[in-house]
């Protein structure tokens, strides 16, 4: 079993948290959002996962490294390919060609799942889906009596089906897959501007190949401040009594942790009021402070602040008390 996960996007709804830290990075809990996807992913595929290759823009090598070592810590092993254009999904996994072959999953790195089955790698392909109120805003399928999906439907204007595809996908036949994106590029063949990998399933189907869906229980964007942060809280929730959140080496002082939180290592929380859903990045102090449903990242400085609804990144200062500002592009202060 392969996973291949297309992750080139630039996460431009997330700035400026992705100007500097690609989308997929984006902390979770404590752990990257693909770290997370991949750990979940290899849960289901009820099968050893042989490789985990990615597909991503200019990310630089510190980040390809830790991609890299997020795949060996699951006994995977890690491969780069790359993404220059962004020609839509069809176009993204043929960019990593080479590791498609036999059994596949297809995980986009923006999305997060919650679910409790394990894959029949006996079926020709199993698209992951979850009913939504607003479909006109996905790819959806539509099913016939026996549970096959006989339609595929990219953002559909009016209504066909309230059952929304969540971005991962498995393919028994990698080599198939590949041949059927390849014809898309060979013949141009595009839906809104763009090389859709529903086209290729669309193919796929009518030559025979049978698919179902997987349903999950939980369904987590990662797409803007908002949803994440919506995110963070619902993990939090739910691994709260299978991880260590609070690590042993944070330094905790005259300060009260309403759990569930995420507090890193080498953090301090120091004179301050932390919790309900924050998550605390190492090396990171927090002083005379008070924070809910916040995410803070590594290697940062905040006091003397109220805070709730936030992102602050890495290496950052910031004193409620100041005099002077220095703020960049894309930012907010609310």
């Amino acid at each position: 079993m392969k996973v291949i996960v297309p992750m080139a996007g630039r996460g431009t709804r997330l700035r400026p948290h992705t100007l500097t830290t690609p989308k997929p990075l984006i902390p979770i809990a404590g752990k990257p959002v693909v770290q997370r996807l991949m750990e979940d992913i290899v849960k289901i595929c009820g099968q050893k996962v042989e490789e985990i290759a990615y597909v991503i823009g200019d990310f630089g090598k510190e980040t390809e490294q830790m991609l890299i070592e997020v795949a060996q810590r699951l006994g995977a092993k890690g491969t780069i390919y790359y993404q220059d254009q962004p020609l839509g999904t069809a176009h993204a996994i043929l960019c990593a060609g080479p590791s498609l072959t036999g059994p596949v999953v297809i995980a986009f790195a923006d999305t997060l799942f919650r679910a409790d089955f394990t894959l029949d790698s006996s079926l020709d392909g199993v698209i992951w889906t979850k009913k939504v109120d607003n479909p006109r805003q996905f790819g959806v399928v539509k099913k016939d009596e026996n549970g096959f999906i006989t339609d595929f439907v990219e953002k559909p204007e009016h209504f066909v089906s309230d059952e929304a595809i969540i971005g991962i996908y498995f393919f028994k036949d990698g080599e198939y897959l590949k041949s059927e994106l390849q014809y898309l590029i060979d013949h141009n063949i595009k839906e809104k501007g763009e090389y859709q990998l529903t086209n290729a399933m669309e193919n796929m189907k009518n030559k025979g190949s049978k698919f179902k869906t997987g349903a999950v229980d939980e369904w987590m964007d990662c797409g803007n401040k908002q949803v994440v942060l919506e995110t963070n809280m619902k993990i939090l929730e739910f691994v709260k009594n299978d991880e260590q959140l609070i690590h042993p080496n944070a330094h905790i002082e005259n300060s009260e942790i309403t759990e569930p939180c995420f507090i890193g290592n080498g953090a301090r929380i120091v004179n301050s009021k932390i919790g309900p859903y924050v998550s605390v990045g190492e090396n990171s102090t927090i002083q005379n402070a008070q924070l809910t449903q916040t995410i803070i990242g590594r290697d940062t400085v905040i006091k003397n602040v109220g805070l709730t609804q936030s992102m602050i990144g890495n290496h950052v200062y910031f004193d409620g008390n100041f005099k002077e500002v220095s703020i960049g592009d894309y930012s907010r202060l609310e």
